[in-house]
């Protein structure tokens, strides 16, 4: 019996979890204060009205309303909720 693994043998063959990161919430869907719009990981998007960041950079709505995607030159776009 071989002590040793054989050469076909990988070492290989692992890796983590997604994290499922991306936009939940596109603009124009009705959201609720509270729902997650954008998982992300650095601020990509920024934060603007009825929204804020959490901890891991999540973005999420503080009021209920409609998302608005608000892109300037050379900034980060901005997640807006427009209240209904």
């Amino acid at each position: 019996m071989a002590h040793k693994k054989g050469s076909g043998s990988t070492k290989n063959g692992r890796d983590s979890r997604s994290k499922r990161l991306g936009i939940k919430k596109y603009g124009g869907q009705t959201v609720k204060s509270g729902n997650i719009i954008i998982r992300q990981r650095g601020m990509k998007f920024k934060a603007g009205l009825n929204t804020k960041s959490g901890k891991d950079d999540t973005l999420f709505a503080t009021a209920n309303g409609i998302v608005f995607f608000k892109k300037r030159k050379n900034k980060p776009t901005t997640v807006d909720i427009i209240l209904s």
